[in-house]
């Protein structure tokens, strides 16, 4: 079960979420998912209008995750890019 936004600390964030991605990955997700979540809270400011707001927070806060770290695909670990 998803808990509404915004997040106040990691362990809130699913539990899929913090299984996967380390603790400094986990607060990158859950800042970048906050503030978009506020960002794009009107329909009209998102890509594609008929994307729920949690989906868009979602993608935008896997993107910011990505833009640090990497998943390993022999280990499936998240790892920080060098």
């Amino acid at each position: 079960m998803r808990l509404p936004f915004p997040y106040k600390a990691t362990k809130d964030l699913p539990e899929s979420v913090r299984h996967a991605l380390p603790d400094h990955a986990q607060e990158i997700f859950l800042k970048a998912a906050n503030a978009a979540w506020e960002k794009y809270k009107d329909p009209k400011d998102r890509r594609d209008p008929k994307e729920s707001r949690e989906e868009v927070a979602y993608k935008i806060a896997w993107a910011a995750v990505e833009r640090v770290y990497m998943k390993d695909l022999k280990t499936n670990q998240w790892k920080k890019k060098d």
